[in-house]
């Protein structure tokens, strides 16, 4: 019997994601991603949808609002400063920067923009504002277990360090 997405379903997949007005692929997971289906939400809930009944071997494509999940974009959140005002380890672009406000609150920034007198980061998912379509292959659907069910995905074992013997770390 074909094993069939559903609640509790154990389910691995790939995706790819593709920007839907100008078709540039912007990436996607190539590994076999598992999640429980039900029991996680970290895909959108359209795809979710679009995902429930199918089996192994299965492709779909769904278009998602990514505004939608997560919110319009804030032009308030884009910062241009000079260069030489920049750190060098921040000086190349996609490099993601972790900043606080004055209220403590984190917020992850990439730089997309650079040329010899200046740098700018953005603050906003580089999903917002976009319509992308996720091209998705279900690879694997099974029974899930009741510890995957309570993790809402995979549970990964710690590796076993019996009987390997312990080396110092050289201090000099």
């Amino acid at each position: 019997m074909t094993e069939r997405i559903a609640t509790d379903k154990f389910v691995e997949l790939t995706y790819r994601l593709t920007d839907r007005d100008t078709g540039k692929d912007l990436g996607g997971i190539d590994y076999a991603l598992g999640y429980v289906h039900g029991r996680n939400d970290n895909l959108a809930p359209e795809v979710l949808k679009e995902l429930e009944g199918r089996k192994a071997g299965d492709e779909i494509s769904v278009e998602v609002d990514c505004t939608r999940i997560f919110g319009p974009r804030d032009e308030g959140l884009v910062f241009t400063d000079r260069i030489d005002n920049v750190p060098e380890e921040y000086r190349k672009l996609g490099t993601r920067i972790v900043m606080e406000n004055g209220k403590g609150e984190a917020r992850e920034f990439i730089v997309t923009h650079m040329d010899d007198e200046t740098l700018t980061v953005d603050g906003n998912n580089p999903l917002c504002g976009r319509t992308v379509i996720f091209t998705l292959k279900v690879l694997n659907v099974r029974d899930a277990t009741a510890e995957e069910i309570e993790a809402g995905g995979p549970v990964v074992e710690d590796p076993q360090l019996d009987g390997l013997k312990k080396t110092p770390v050289d201090q000099s």
